[in-house]
């Protein structure tokens, strides 16, 4: 089956829609899906309830989103860089839950995964268990945390096959395949798409059951988010 779509406005269309839950891959600048971000903005839709690592900057990233005021609620764990998220949230037109980050990384796997809630420290004894179960194991005490599934989840890959068999390239991989597999429906954005069969299996990183759709950004932007060198 091709998974593959001309552009990032047909891959969308169809699929996305006013008060959706949509998760979102990347790190900071590293392996978000910058197209499909700047189609959903497009879209127009509103009301969006976001999940991702961070909110991007102000003009780029889910930072779009935030500018355009699609988003209700961010589910995230970093947010530092976005001067518009920040006043969003301070003046009360944006609800967020800050997440810590390898509680959201659990969380979307376990969504992924079929698994409903599980059990961390992580969190016990601050702001994030406030009206969460928690239960003593061993004489320790470990906070409930829910799993976290998408309506449409917004992937990064480096190459895909047709079948949408995915490479992720170095530390862009970070949140992609917890996100893709999180998803109800994955449309995932690539710099390289080739035919079914001829990529290594044992090179694969994750398996095309869980994409729904496919386009090529072959010369993404790839801002750096904070850039740092030595004096001349």
């Amino acid at each position: 089956m091709d998974k593959h779509y001309p552009d990032a406005v047909s891959a969308l269309k169809g699929i996305v829609s006013d008060g959706q839950t949509i998760a979102v891959g990347g790190f900071g600048l590293c392996g978000i899906p910058e197209a499909l971000i700047a189609a959903l903005r497009d879209s127009g839709v509103k009301d969006l309830t976001c999940i991702s690592n961070n909110a991007g900057v102000d003009d780029f990233g889910l930072g779009l989103l935030l500018a355009t005021r699609q988003v209700k609620k961010m589910i995230a764990s970093y947010v530092g860089e976005n001067k518009e998220f920040e006043r969003q949230f301070l003046s009360g037109e944006l609800e967020v839950e800050l997440t810590p980050q390898g509680t959201l990384a659990e969380k979307l796997r376990a969504g992924g995964a079929g698994i409903p809630a599980f059990f961390t420290k992580t969190g016990v004894g601050t702001q994030v268990a406030e009206g969460k179960e928690t239960r003593i194991f061993d004489g320790e005490e470990y906070l409930l945390e829910k799993a976290l599934v998408a309506d449409v989840s917004l992937v990064k890959a480096w190459k895909a096959d047709k079948a949408g068999n995915l490479i992720f390239r170095k530390t862009a991989r970070n949140f992609n395949p917890d996100v893709a597999t999180a998803g109800k429906i994955t449309v995932v954005e690539v710099e390289e798409l080739v035919e079914t069969g001829e990529l290594d299996p044992d090179h694969i990183h994750l398996p095309g059951i869980y994409v729904h759709r496919i386009i090529v950004n072959a010369n993404p932007e790839k801002r750096i988010e904070q850039r740092t060198v030595r004096e001349a």
